[in-house]
């Protein structure tokens, strides 16, 4: 199981409901779509009993301070950022830039993304696409996160506290 995040925006209360989701539901990875804004917001993270990755989005300003308090859990990477997790390809990136087209690349299993703050989990091309929406809550009053099966592939959209 894959737990996935994004803009939290500093929202304490909600990035712990979503690591106690995450723990719950035994993630293996926990990944993140960027905005945590600052660097105490992402050292919420280390109660995860799973590695983290992140890229940093539009409202991460302080880049050395989130790398420092993700570096002991994970990793935090400028955007896009590719990676492979159990045979399958992924691109994580915060603005949703030209989904359409990597998707029509074939080189990817899953494409993550957020800065909409609308949760979403589309096919396109035949690559599953995810926004988790915001963990935060500010902009929409609706704090989400994802969980993924990477084994059966199926994404479902939970809402927090």
């Amino acid at each position: 199981m894959i737990g996935i995040m994004s803009d939290s925006h500093d929202n304490l209360n909600m990035v712990r409901e979503a690591v106690r989701l995450f723990n719950d539901s035994c993630c293996g990875l926990v990944l993140h779509a960027g905005d945590f804004v600052a660097p105490f917001a992402a050292q919420e993270l280390s109660g995860l009993h799973c590695p983290v990755k992140a890229v940093y989005g539009n409202c991460d300003g302080e880049k050395q301070g989130l790398k420092r308090e993700i570096s002991g859990i994970g990793q935090i990477n400028d955007a896009p950022f590719f990676f492979k997790y159990e045979g399958l390809n992924f691109l994580l990136m915060h603005v949703p830039y030209e989904i359409k087209r990597a998707a029509r690349s074939g080189k990817y299993h899953f494409i993550l993304y957020g800065h909409t703050h609308r949760p979403e989990i589309f096919k396109e091309s035949g690559v599953i696409c995810i926004n988790p929406g915001e963990t935060g809550g500010w902009v929409t009053g609706k704090s989400t996160a994802v969980l993924l099966d990477e084994k059966t592939m199926d994404a479902e959209i939970v809402c927090l506290g």
